[in-house]
């Protein structure tokens, strides 16, 4: 399992630019000059460090307001070193939001997959989705909202990432009880649903409060697939262990 959908470089702060050691250096930051480290290494770490300080920028100024320079001055590298990576802010975007979305794939995918039933696997799963975007406001900011300004390759990805998650609802249209028709866009719905929503308060600033909606958009999910009641007691259950773990401290 991704431990998290974290970036491995250094992360910008939110209010003033990156926070850097003495010296100048950002927090993963390599020393200048020679330190034996291997070629793939040093690359390595550049990278992440760049595709953070897009993340962290981005969700700052908006893609639109994103500039090349703003980003290696996040990330702590030279411009010759951005261009050996990235021809443009573009194709740093792109590369940041796969890396995020295919992180997010198989965080969901692993805790869907301990469900012992249909419905517990999306109650797994879409709590992980709503938890990690919780855990890195700036990364939800990214996958989101600034996708979506970010131009016809940007779009695509996005229409990919959603027919990926599409494949956990599909399973769904052999859980109808006899007699309930599955309306053949139930997924679509399902999901496009849960997007505005998300999308909304992320645009609100409210993004820590996304695991809370768990059981409302829970019923939402399940309601097309196995019925009102269904639906009802499977967020009834999650509600309520949302409260436990509130009550016992």
């Amino acid at each position: 399992m991704a431990e998290d959908l974290e970036l491995d470089g250094a992360t910008p702060s939110m209010n003033g630019g990156p926070p850097r050691r003495s010296g100048g250096r950002l927090p993963n930051q390599l020393p200048s000059g020679r330190h034996g480290l291997p070629r793939s290494f040093v690359e390595n770490n550049q990278r992440e460090r760049i595709l953070r300080a897009v993340v962290e920028v981005a969700s700052k100024t908006g893609y639109g307001a994103l500039t090349v320079r703003d980003v290696i001055e996040g990330a702590g590298v030279s411009r010759r070193t951005f261009y050996d990576h990235f021809d443009n802010k573009e194709q740093a975007f792109l590369a940041a939001y796969h890396l995020v979305v295919g992180r997010l794939a198989v965080d969901v995918e692993e805790a869907s997959s301990k469900g012992t039933t249909w419905c517990e696997s999306i109650v797994f799963g879409l709590s992980t989705f709503l938890e990690q975007m919780a855990r890195d406001p700036a990364l939800a900011h990214l996958l989101v909202v600034e996708v979506l300004a970010a131009g016809p390759p940007a779009l695509a990805s996005r229409a990919a990432a959603m027919e990926a998650f599409r494949g956990f609802l599909e399973p769904g249209f052999d859980e109808a009880p006899e007699g309930l028709p599955v309306p053949a866009l139930a997924a679509e719905t399902a999901i496009g649903g849960t997007y505005e929503v998300v999308y909304s308060l992320i645009l609100q600033g409210r993004t820590a409060e996304l695991p809370a909606l768990l059981p409302d958009l829970l019923q939402i999910v399940l309601l097309p697939f196995v019925g009102a009641q269904t639906a009802a007691d499977q967020a009834t259950a999650a509600r309520r262990n949302q409260i436990r773990p509130a009550q016992a401290r």
